[in-house]
Order: structure tokens, then C-alpha cells, then sequence
């Protein structure tokens, strides 16, 4: 029970999530992380059980460590989107999946990117993308109005806004908003909101 979204900009990326951790029909904590940098240019949002998303996190971090390392490069947003997949792929295959959908996005040499995945390993590439219970809620305000063409600044109000409509509605949503902006130059802004 959440909302995320990432969207994409022509001058970078911008992911936001509610701040509300629910345990069935009771709110467990009403400041949770739901966004996690893997970089100065790349961050994911979780959506689904949190020990399985953040275990999913901490694996990719340690695994593109060491495929850096060894090219002496770092990893770009589509193949770490698709080291996750692959994490998430076998696990499903070992009859243990990971029970969290992931979105990842960043800024590369390619430009801004935005992934959705989810437990069976899934990726998809998108403009925009949400996750979590909210979601549809999300992507009624993100669909109205996305333009491929908006600013940065822009981006970021789109973002907030469609997590603040899923907290309308979503009972698994709410107590204020996190974004996190990443312009094209890299580096990472955070900015949380309260419920107002």
C-alpha cells in the first residue's frame, strides 16, 4: 500500500513517493523511506514488502559495485533497470521472488531514463511510471498532463501532484510527499513535503 512515481524530463528525472507504511488497515509508520539513491544519478522506488525491496536494493548496490569494478565504468540506467530484472527473474525462478516492484530511473550519457519493474522480472521502459496501490490514481493525473517537452521544474510539480490525488483517495497512501529530482548534470535534490 504506497504510491511512487518516476517521470522523465528532456532535463533529467524526478521520483516522489508518500511517506505512509501501513500494516493491513493499520498505519505502522507515517515516515518511511520509499526512495533509495544507488548513485549520485540513479534512484529506485519500492513499492510492496519492504524487507523484500530493500534486501532487492542492497543486492543490486553490491552487484554493480562489482560489475564496475571490473569494467572500470559505471553501470548505465537500462543495465542496472536490467540487473534488478534479473535479480527479481531468479529469484521468481527459485520459488522465492521478491514481493516488490521496483521503479528505477536516472540520467546517463543516453540521457534520462525511467524503468518499471516487478517481481517476475519484468522491465519496462516509460515516459512515466507509478507503483503501489495508488498507482491508478497516479497515472489518471500523470496521463492529463505529461508533456515530453515540460521543464525539470515542471516535472516535479507533475510528480507531486499525482501522488497527492492517490492520497486522496488511497487509504495506503498518505502523510506527506518525498521527491527527488536528478537534472541531467547528476546529482540528487530531496525535498520532503508534509501532508498539506
Amino acid at each position: 500500500m504506497t504510491t511512487t512515481v518516476a517521470i522523465s524530463s528532456k532535463e533529467g528525472v524526478v521520483l516522489a513517493s508518500d511517506k505512509r507504511a501501513s500494516k493491513g488497515f493499520f498505519i505502522g509508520s507515517k515516515d518511511v523511506q520509499k526512495i533509495y539513491p544507488l548513485d549520485k544519478s540513479i534512484a529506485v522506488t519500492i513499492a510492496g514488502l519492504v524487507s523484500d525491496a530493500e534486501y532487492l536494493i542492497n543486492l543490486a548496490k553490491a552487484e554493480r559495485k562489482l560489475l564496475a569494478l571490473g569494467r572500470d565504468f559505471p553501470l548505465t540506467v537500462r543495465e542496472t533497470a536490467k540487473l534488478i530484472a534479473n535479480l527479481s527473474y531468479r529469484a521468481l525462478k527459485a520459488y522465492q521472488p521478491y514481493y516488490a516492484e521496483l521503479l528505477v530511473a536516472g540520467v546517463d550519457a543516453d540521457g534520462p531514463h525511467v524503468y518499471s519493474s516487478d517481481p517476475s522480472g519484468s522491465l519496462i521502459k516509460e515516459e512515466f511510471a507509478s507503483s503501489g496501490s495508488g498507482s491508478p490514481l497516479a497515472y489518471g493525473v500523470m496521463e492529463s498532463s505529461y508533456s515530453k517537452e515540460a521543464s525539470l521544474e515542471e516535472i516535479k510539480t507533475l510528480a507531486e501532484k499525482a501522488v497527492r490525488a492517490a492520497m486522496e483517495r488511497d487509504p495506503g497512501s498518505g502523510n506527506g510527499v518525498v521527491i527527488v529530482t536528478i537534472p541531467l548534470s547528476g546529482g540528487q535534490t530531496v525535498v520532503s513535503k508534509g501532508v498539506n
